[in-house]
């Protein structure tokens, strides 16, 4: 795409086409949803297209959703030719805690799969409105104490925006009772100041062309509604902690949650982690989703996994004996 200018002539990036229809399509809309039944439906329908066209899921994968009934809520993901079994990745969705799904990240679980050659857990905690905080929470921590109790004990953590903040929280729930934590983070946009304080910061230097604060705001209110912001779970207490796992956090330049991905970066390196921080220019909100839209999706995932990978003992390779 060309756009003319006197007499210079600009080639626009594909980032930077979709951060422009972004910002005249979904971040008008974000602002003027209500934040009642009708608006959260629409907002879940729209989030969940926008992901499917700009990332797909990965041709023949295999996914397994687990009966309710049966334990907590969320599916098996294997991406094409994944059969290693010996240590498993717990994926947490994000999206303000309201409106996302295992199903809606199904693009970003099977790139991950395929990626770490590892089996994706992707848990389906329960929403807001309907389920306020800690219940998200609660969720994630139930999804690893299973995974515990099914004999899985190398454990890798993933999260985007929400679930950002739901990986850290979890792993300083596990530090605090000296429980095993798991082995590695891999935090996409992660969410660090549930108040938005930063992110408002942020914007006012830099509008993100996704969403403003005051939007995020409304949606994240409907999770922690009633919770006190100074609670340690919210405001993720780092005190004490001295051996936070090695950690890789990535977040695109253009989006308001860079701040907070700084500020968490340095707060995980205060708590003893060998924090590894990539800002990428140019890209948006969990860019790492949008394959279809940015050429950095696919090297940042790429990253992620190999991050990932490195923490876990490699498979040892078959030796077949000589006939």
């Amino acid at each position: 795409m060309r756009l003319q200018n006197g007499p210079r002539h600009f080639r626009l990036s594909r980032a930077e086409v979709a951060a422009a229809l972004t910002a005249m399509t979904l971040k008008p809309l974000a602002a003027v949803v209500p934040s009642n039944r009708a608006g959260i439906l629409f907002s879940r329908r729209l989030v969940a297209t926008s992901l499917r066209l700009a990332g797909p899921p990965l041709p023949n994968s295999r996914i397994e959703p687990v009966d309710p009934r049966h334990g907590v809520r969320g599916e098996w993901v294997r991406g094409p030719e994944v059969t290693r079994e010996d240590a498993v990745v717990l994926y947490i969705h994000g999206s303000g805690y309201a409106l996302c799904s295992a199903r809606t990240h199904r693009g970003l679980t099977t790139r991950m799969s395929a990626g770490t050659g590892l089996p994706v857990f992707a848990c389906d905690y329960r929403l807001a409105p309907r389920h306020r905080f800690p219940s998200a929470a609660d969720d994630v921590r139930a999804a690893y104490d299973q995974l515990v109790e099914q004999g899985h004990h190398r454990i890798l953590l993933a999260g985007d925006s929400a679930g950002g903040h739901l990986a850290v929280d979890l792993t300083l729930q596990l530090l605090r009772e000296r429980r095993v934590p798991p082995a590695g983070l891999a935090l996409f946009s992660p969410l660090y100041d549930v108040t938005l304080t930063l992110a408002a910061a942020r914007e006012r230097m830099r509008p993100d062309p996704m969403v403003t604060a005051a939007a995020a705001r409304r949606l994240i209110g409907l999770y922690t509604r009633d919770a006190d912001p100074a609670s340690p779970r919210l405001r993720l207490s780092f005190a004490g902690v001295t051996d936070f796992p090695p950690t890789l956090i990535q977040a695109g330049g253009r989006e308001m949650l860079a701040t907070d991905a700084v500020e968490l970066a340095r707060a995980l390196r205060r708590a003893g982690s060998d924090c590894e921080l990539d800002v990428v220019p140019g890209q948006m909100h969990v860019f790492q989703a949008l394959p279809k839209v940015t050429p950095h999706a696919r090297p940042a995932m790429e990253r992620a996994c190999a991050f990932l990978t490195a923490r876990v003992p490699a498979r040892p390779a078959i030796v077949q004996e000589a006939s």
